[in-house]
């Protein structure tokens, strides 16, 4: 029997091919397989996206922010708003749909540090770089003192997970990188030594979310 060994490349080549509408699925370490909801993160905006969009209050920074369906969103509703992700399409098609955006790092200096009013960490962003409290202590130096951060999170009993994930579509895979999940009471517990605390929870059209606050100096 020949078998054939995956082209290797870049993850976020493959997140370019996905968003260029090739299936694509994430695989953890663990087995588990979950296809990128690619046409949600293009689409319309749905009743959970108003949810967050809603408490969006003052100058606001999508982090990971793909082709900028929410960026678009709030800037259409008169709300200051920058989008930034690391993918060069996904940026590109975010300006093509009118929104203020940038390819950057999320960890590397960003504009306005320190003055944001609110932080979007919406379809599982709270997972790039598999490091929640890493990513939360980031929002918290983003924020202005009393400002937010609103995000999408797992389904309960999920804790906080860990994993190394990957890409794959067609006959190519990425390498793997660090990814995590975390449920509302792991959010809890991990968002107070950010600076960050938990103050509102709630389900809508089956995605969890969540508020939390700037707190301290």
């Amino acid at each position: 029997m020949i078998t054939t060994t995956p082209e290797r490349v870049s993850p976020l080549r493959l997140y370019a091919a996905a968003l260029a509408g090739e299936p694509t699925t994430m695989i953890t370490d663990a087995g588990d397989r979950r296809r990128l909801p690619v046409e949600a993160w293009s689409g319309t905006i749905g009743r959970a996206d108003w949810a967050l969009l809603r408490r969006c209050s003052g100058p606001t920074l999508d982090l990971g922010c793909g082709p900028g369906r929410l960026t678009t969103a709030l800037q259409a509703a008169g709300t200051p708003a920058l989008g930034v992700d690391l993918s060069g399409p996904a940026v590109d098609a975010a300006v093509g749909r009118g929104a203020v955006a940038l390819r950057r790092d999320l960890f590397a200096p960003l504009p306005a540090e320190g003055r944001w009013h609110t932080v979007l960490l919406a379809d599982d962003n709270i997972g790039i770089g598999g490091d929640a409290i890493r990513l939360l202590t980031r929002c918290r130096a983003l924020l202005a003192p009393g400002g937010r951060v609103l995000l999408d999170l797992a389904e309960p009993g999920t804790g906080y997970l860990r994993r190394l994930v990957r890409l794959v579509a067609g006959d190519r895979a990425s390498g793997w990188f660090p990814w995590c999940w975390l449920d509302r009471h792991a959010l809890a517990v991990l968002a107070r030594p950010c600076g960050l605390r938990l103050t509102d929870h709630w389900v809508i059209d089956g995605r969890q979310q969540a508020e939390l606050i700037a707190v301290g100096a």
